[in-house]
């Protein structure tokens, strides 16, 4: 037998489907034998015996043909062109990769009903879940549409290979009423690492604050700082935060408390001038820490830098109405760290009560405040354009009149425009630690009224460079 029916019979042999007219033409039968049969096998039964006389050759294929035994023969095609089909499933194919790089987990799926008023909570946390735990880069959905959310905690650690996103589409509105809140704050981020949380333009987050600040004793016994900002980061960190706007919330709109590497830009901020307590942002004990194109307008602070604050920037605000950016309250408690490294630039503050302002409590917690740089400002009609005051104490009875917050290494540059008080510049320090190394350079600042030239005052400065246009610079006088 040649080579090539060789092959032909171990085509064959695997029990592949072949025409027994195939095998007929290739396989040439071998020689005669006269003790057997034509083909070389045992004597053929009778046709007596019901037997149609001659049987195909073993393992040919051809139907009645018995099996040949023989190595096992991998089931695999030898030759193209012959169908293969395996005797049990392989492996499932990988998922592409565009499924891996991206998965929405739109809240309407999981049951959330955009009508304004039935709670979602549930539904959010189920959406929030089934996201953190995506393996891939998932895109927590709240399309457009108006939500309904009690207090909620969206907490990690989350375990995506890439950043998750969260989009907020539409408007999301908190209870109106206090009792609904057992949270320090309507909605936390909390434990999570690497995302970004978008508006896209159109999200809104509405703290519902109006009935809040109108309770009894709101003002009179600064019981409002209790109520619950629209929404804290805690322990976050390696994230960004843009394009969404808040709206009244009951007390600071957004918190960062222990996170670190955060750029929040283009976001909107706006209660009225008259609401308590309501800062924009409120910053603390948190580092590296960016506020980039922003527009802020509330009752309080556009932006507070509180104690433990370190490398932040505010660039590009526009502040107003409101009480200005500000570097603290510090010193009111202990165990109080120190702030440093804040630079605020390029910014517009009108109308405010106060422009830059760094605030200290009177009385024994020592902590310092340095390395702080406000330049390239715009005031416009503010009060106290520039200010530092160390007996901060409002609606309160201080124990002391002195403060042991320590000031050093301020340096204000380029600020312009109008005050609408004749004190432009106040740097009232504290006589036990005074500040030291206050910069100012290139500082023209006018009184609004006109009728009379604006003024600065100062008391306590250690050491001091005063390059000052308007007005004219003051000297320490205790």
């Amino acid at each position: 037998m040649g080579d090539f029916s060789r092959k032909i019979l171990a085509l064959c042999l695997i029990g592949l489907t072949i025409q027994s007219a195939f095998c007929s033409i290739f396989l040439p039968a071998p020689s005669p034998n006269p003790e057997t049969d034509s083909w070389g096998g045992s004597p053929s039964p009778s046709p007596e015996n019901g037997s149609s006389g001659t049987s195909p050759p073993p393992g040919s294929g051809i139907p009645g043909a018995p099996s040949v035994p023989g190595p096992s023969i991998p089931e695999t095609p030898l030759a193209p062109g012959i169908p293969y089909e395996p005797s049990a499933p392989g492996p499932a194919p990988s998922a592409p990769e565009s499924d891996l790089l991206g998965k929405i987990f739109d809240v309407t799926k999981y049951g959330a009903v955009a009508d304004g008023k039935t709670e979602s909570e549930v539904a959010f946390l189920s959406a929030w879940s089934a996201a953190c735990d995506w393996n891939g880069a998932p895109t927590y959905l709240i399309p457009q549409g108006t939500f309904f959310v009690k207090p909620i905690t969206f907490e990690g650690p989350c375990y995506n290979m890439y950043p998750l996103r969260i989009e907020i589409g539409g408007t999301l509105k908190a209870p109106s009423d206090l009792h609904a809140f057992d949270e320090p704050s309507w909605i936390i981020i909390k434990n999570l690492n690497n995302f970004s949380l978008t508006g896209n333009g159109t999200g809104i987050l509405d703290g519902q604050g109006k009935s809040s600040w109108a309770r009894p004793g709101c003002k009179s016994n600064n019981r409002c700082k209790q109520y619950p900002p629209i929404i804290r980061f805690q322990r976050a960190s390696n994230a960004t935060v843009s394009n969404i706007t808040l709206l009244n919330s009951k007390q600071y709109h957004m918190n960062f408390l222990d996170s670190s590497n955060i750029v929040v830009s283009h976001i909107n901020i706006t209660a009225p001038g008259n609401s308590p307590n309501t800062d924009g942002i409120h910053i603390s004990q948190s580092s590296n820490i960016e506020i980039i194109s922003s527009i802020i307008g509330v009752g309080d602070d556009c932006v507070s830098i509180g104690q433990g604050s370190t490398n932040i920037n505010v660039f590009g605000l526009r502040c107003g109405p409101g009480h200005g950016i500000s570097v603290g309250s510090l010193g009111k408690y202990s165990r109080e760290k120190d702030v440093t490294g804040v630079h605020v630039r390029n910014c517009t503050i009108n109308g405010t009560t106060n422009g830059v302002r760094i605030k200290t409590w009177p009385g024994k917690h020592a902590i310092k405040a340095y390395n702080m740089t406000f330049e390239d400002i715009r005031m416009i009609n503010v009060s106290n354009p520039i200010i530092i005051d160390q007996k901060y104490c409002p609606g309160h009875a201080c124990e002391s009149d002195i403060s042991s917050v320590e000031i050093s290494n301020i340096h204000y540059k380029n600020i312009r425009g109008t005050s609408r008080t004749v004190s432009a510049v106040k740097l009232l320090c504290s006589p036990r630690v005074p500040c030291k190394n206050i910069q100012m350079d290139d500082i023209n600042l006018t009184y609004a009224n006109g009728s009379t030239s604006a003024k600065s005052t100062c008391a306590n400065i250690k050491v001091a460079h005063f390059g000052m246009q308007k007005p004219d610079p003051c000297f320490d006088s205790p």
